[in-house]
């Protein structure tokens, strides 16, 4: 799926392959009907015609129900073609789109989401120069699995409609063309071909001609449509930064800056769009003379001379017209359809350049080492032995020379480390590194097999889920028992929350939204006392909690989870001892001038002193 073709096949080739090959058999079958339903109109326009001009005949006139019967016999194949036949390859068309989008965003979704937390590392700073590759990071992810995923689709099932309709008119009408053909004076070589010939040729020039300007037109479409939607995605990331930073801007009044700012990323799309603008009117003005050009004089010119000699009726003339018209009109789709070819194209190199994006983060380690080192050993050792570390290294890109570098660090089944350095010093990219989270660097990571292991961060952004899904995450929820659950709330200090544990929120509003700072860390330690992991580690998991708090906090993992490795990072050291002064943490991993080495409790606080 890294090729455009590959995107366009891939849902045919699935094992979703009968709904899509039934769906397109039902287009193509309707498409080819449609087509033959052109022809009969073209037959029946021209019988119409005839039988108008023939209405005050002096020896055979038309009657005024022969005249009623061929109007009507009109009106129900214009019907039965535009509301039958049209319609309804509509709706399968539409209905294949809505398929084959659902199909296709569930594969990008699962591939964003495997276990390899592929959508976090897509956003990191693996993606270099150093290699001289083109590996830059794809911008507005949401933008491009959203929309260009629809627009594509949509756009393509377009495209072979478009193509299926002039092949098929080329097969039905072209065939009717033919069999009405009669001879034209100057050119009787052709013999009874002529009218065909000329009709065929006269299309084979127009066509292909204004095709070609049609696509130059579409060529600068497509450019200023991949420029708008790139000016689209600056001040979409823009507006989603605001609302992170929003608190902050607030405080430092800083809201002229941000509207310089907002000001600045919409120019850059109101210039686009104006340019645009002026293309797609003077592409519109084409087509509508394109349209007037080959119904009126194209279509009608090749019959003229015959009909102007008698050699053929005004019948035949206008059936003949008719079908031109009918096989200009289909040859003519690319025409009609090329500012959607345009923002086809536009939509597939966005999401072709995230499948591309998407498949190299696969395999985070290559993935990262396209621009710096990224060679760690992650492995499993019997539970007993714990969490050791080796040879490790941590760089950040571009780098050569290591910012953070531990020899060799075992930590052992129910011991607590306090990781203190300098802030930069490199805390949370050791935690990171370990759980596999860190783009640069070298070392082997031995983590205990079968054990059960929970990142707890600073920030705490949760999910718009319900209360038990956000606390036996990453378990299912029917793993655990909702009395286990609430019981978990209630050791963490949340009791009040126990009766809505199948609740997304309260008002309209997510958790994430009602919770206050300190109660999402709460709710972090009813994970713990719910999950009981055998590896934890706390990075500022309870910066938002008093001292009171964050002591209870400690206590509570201390009591509930006896055996398992806590590595904690913090900068408020205050509750690192319980309430009756005994030390939490039996050691401190101290970070010195990059080098992190294991010192004891009472050594640290001798230097502290």
């Amino acid at each position: 799926m890294r090729s455009f073709w590959g995107l366009l096949l891939a849902y045919w080739l699935s094992e979703r392959w009968r709904e899509a090959w039934g769906l397109t058999f039902l287009i193509l079958l309707l498409t080819g009907l449609s087509a033959q339903a052109s022809v009969w109109f073209a037959l029946t326009s021209g019988e119409l015609v005839n039988r108008i001009a023939n209405f005050h005949h002096p020896t055979v006139p038309t009657t005024p129900s022969s005249l009623l019967t061929t109007a009507a016999t009109l009106a129900a194949i214009a019907i039965t073609r535009d509301a039958g036949f049209t319609a309804v390859r509509h709706f399968f068309s539409t209905t294949l789109h809505r398929k084959w989008r659902q199909w296709l965003d569930a594969r990008f979704n699962q591939a964003l989401l495997d276990s390899n937390h592929t959508h976090f590392h897509l956003q990191q700073n693996g993606f270099g120069a150093t290699t001289g590759q083109d590996t830059s990071t794809p911008d507005n992810i949401d933008q491009r699995v959203q929309e260009a995923i629809k627009g594509m689709t949509g756009g393509a099932i377009g495209l072979g409609v478009g193509i299926a309709g002039v092949v098929l008119s080329l097969g039905f009408v072209g065939t009717k063309l033919i069999e009405t053909s009669s001879p034209v004076r100057g050119i009787e070589f052709l013999g009874s071909y002529g009218t065909a010939c000329l009709t065929l040729l006269a299309i084979a020039i127009y066509v292909p001609l204004n095709t070609f300007v049609a696509a130059k037109l579409g060529s600068v479409m497509q450019g200023l449509s991949v420029g708008i939607q790139s000016a689209e995605g600056s001040y979409r990331g823009e507006l989603n930064q605001l609302l992170h930073r929003s608190f902050h801007v607030a405080v430092i009044k800083g809201e002229p800056a941000q509207r310089a700012i907002n000001g600045r990323r919409y120019r850059e799309i109101d210039q686009t769009w104006a340019s645009l603008n002026r293309v797609t009117a003077g592409y519109m003005g084409f087509e509508l003379v394109h349209n007037f050009l080959g119904s009126r004089i194209v279509a009608y010119a090749p019959g003229l001379i015959p009909y102007v000699d008698k050699t053929i009726s005004l019948q035949d003339y206008v059936t003949g017209a008719e079908l031109a018209t009918a096989l200009i009109n289909e040859c003519s789709w690319f025409i009609h359809a090329m500012p959607d070819i345009a923002t086809l194209r536009a939509d597939a190199r966005r999401i072709t350049e995230l499948a591309q994006a998407v498949e190299a983060v696969q395999q985070p380690q290559d993935y990262y080492a396209r621009s710096g080192p990224s060679v760690f050993e992650y492995k499993t050792q019997d539970a007993a032995l714990g969490l050791t570390i080796e040879r490790i290294e941590l760089l950040h890109t571009g780098d050569d020379e290591p910012f953070l570098a531990a020899d060799q660090l075992r930590f052992v089944p129910g011991e607590w480390i306090l990781v203190v350095g300098e802030s930069g010093s490199g805390k949370t990219s050791l935690i990171k590194a370990i759980n596999g989270l860190w783009a640069h660097g070298r070392g082997t990571i031995t983590t205990p097999e079968t054990g059960k292991s929970l990142y707890a961060a600073q920030d705490v952004k949760l999910q718009s889920i319900c209360l038990k899904d956000l606390i036996c995450l990453p378990d299912r929820a029917d793993a655990h028992t909702d009395a286990s659950v609430v019981a978990a709330l209630e050791g963490a200090g949340l009791g009040e929350f126990g009766e809505e544990l199948l609740s997304d929120g309260r008002d309209g509003q997510n958790w994430d939204k009602l919770l206050s700072g300190g109660e999402k860390q709460k709710l972090v330690l009813a994970k713990i006392l719910l999950l009981r992991p055998d590896l934890l580690f706390l990075d500022e998991a309870t910066s938002a909690l008093d001292g009171q708090a964050a002591q209870s906090f400690h206590q509570s993992i201390k009591d509930h989870c006896p055996e398992a490795i806590v590595v904690a990072v913090m900068h408020d050291t205050s509750s690192i001892q319980s309430e009756e002064g005994a030390d939490f943490f039996d050691s401190v991993l101290a970070i010195n001038d990059g080098v992190a080495e294991r010192i004891t409790i009472n050594a640290w606080r001798d230097g502290q002193g």
